[in-house]
């Protein structure tokens, strides 16, 4: 085999291990000029790239040799100057540096303070969010840190910070990036010896906006470059706004200095929100989706969906991409899946079968000892019925299970009740409008 064969071979392996960001960055510049005493010979652009390659993907790049060759052992590496095509596409390499970076206004114009449901877990956060956004960088909000768990708003929070600021200044240079992005640039600016250019594009924003702050740790020469950038910015009033996964003073893996910094500003959390916030974001998204939902839907999402407003989001996108692809109506059934599908598993119910007789009897008047009894008189027999059919349809339990609460009685008998009722639903308004009752009354919605 060739070494230029061979080398093509040994990129499609690393392809299937490795993400493609790597593979642009770090291996697509490499060139295989030869093959020497069991080492393919690897031309690289410069001596960081490969010292970079060394420290960060050598046993996958071994691997991936040694796999398409078993002849050869390993690499080793040759100065020579072909760019990445990553690189190429960076941010750094611009024909007049006083265009600005390019992520200069790179705001999503969707996230504002006007579609930011607001309750008790985060209006702290937003109410400092609006402070900054009207003066940046002139009070003691600076740097501003919201940090809390993952899809409950931060990056929706720091944009809305970026497009207020716009509006009302809009010659202001905003600089909107992710932390990985930051790292990717300055790893680019050592790889074409322009870090001054890099420097002079980060600090020219009049507004930093920075992205998942944790990221940086264990980059030690990022977090001083990082740290230079903010002390520059910080020392000339510019506003710097950052998103965390954790408070600053429970980071791991950061620079004390840079965490001091962090610390020096206001850190504000954001926390998964309530019930009430949570239907509040899922008819906002329901509007925004143009899908009508009726609200025990949008209460059975809300009331197991808890933890993260992308995901309630998403629920809703599902619901309506399953409706319109699959061409169903959206039910009691349909949303049950979508909402199983989110949370990964069964439905967890705090309730039980004797609750449930329990709210029937209430709404039937019928005792509940006749409704788990013998009694095969009609009202008494249909309140048994809807029992049988909401133990199943709430609880999700067994036909077995159910039958032996009520007495005994075989699966095919609970198998017939849970029928008769489902298909009275829809024909019979007493009986659904009594179903309908009874689930809202349960906490359930259905």
């Amino acid at each position: 085999m060739k070494h230029k064969e061979f080398w093509a071979s040994a990129l499609s392996d690393l392809g299937s291990v490795l993400p493609k960001h790597a593979i642009n960055a770090w291996f697509e510049p490499l060139d295989a000029i030869g093959v020497s005493e069991g080492n393919v010979l690897l031309e690289a652009p410069n001596q960081f790239f490969c010292e970079w390659i060394d420290s960060h993907y050598k046993i996958e790049l071994k691997t991936s040799i040694q796999k398409t060759d078993k002849s050869i052992s390993g690499y080793r590496f040759s100065i020579g100057t072909k760019p990445s095509k990553e690189y190429e596409e960076s941010a750094l390499v611009q024909k007049d540096i006083k265009k600005g970076p390019t992520h200069r206004n790179n705001l999503n114009s969707q996230y504002t303070f006007k579609n930011f449901i607001e309750g008790s877990n985060n209006e702290f956060a937003k109410n400092a969010g609006q402070s900054v956004a009207e003066n940046p960088g002139e009070n003691n909000f600076n740097p501003l840190t919201i940090y809390g768990g993952v899809g409950l708003g931060k990056t929706h929070l720091m944009h809305a910070i970026g497009n207020q600021a716009l509006l009302k200044n809009p010659s202001l240079n905003v600089v909107v990036v992710t932390s990985e992005r930051f790292t990717l640039d300055f790893v680019n600016s050592l790889r074409k010896n322009k870090t001054i250019e890099f420097a002079q594009q980060y600090r020219s924003a009049d507004m930093l906006l920075i992205d998942d702050v944790q990221f940086f740790r264990g980059k030690e020469q990022t977090q001083e470059q990082f740290f230079h950038t903010f002390n520059v910015l910080h020392q000339s009033g510019k506003q710097i706004v950052m998103t965390a996964d954790k408070y600053p003073g429970e980071m791991k893996g950061l620079q004390s200095r840079l965490l001091s910094r962090f610390q020096s500003g206001l850190s504000v959390d954001v926390q998964p929100p309530n019930f009430e916030v949570r239907v509040a974001i899922l008819l906002e998204k329901a509007e925004q989706n143009g899908v009508a939902l009726d609200y025990e839907f949008i209460e059975f999402i809300a009331k197991h969906i808890k933890n993260n407003v992308r995901d309630l989001e998403g629920a809703v996108i599902r619901v309506l991409a399953k409706s319109s692809l699959l061409n169903k109506e959206i039910d009691h059934t349909l949303v049950r899946d979508v909402v199983r599908e989110r949370i990964g598993g069964s439905l967890k119910v705090d309730m039980t079968i004797e609750e449930i007789v329990k709210k029937v009897s209430e709404v039937s008047s019928v005792p509940e000892k006749e409704i788990v009894g013998k009694s095969r008189k009609m009202e008494i027999a249909q309140a048994r019925q809807v029992s049988m059919f909401l133990s199943r349809e709430i609880l999700g339990k067994s036909l077995s299970g159910i039958g032996m609460y009520f007495g005994g009685r075989d699966h095919t008998t609970v198998m017939h009740a849970i029928k008769t009722i489902s298909d009275k639903v829809d024909s019979n308004d007493v009986i659904g409008n009594t179903i309908s009752k009874l689930r809202t009354e349960l906490n359930q919605s259905f």
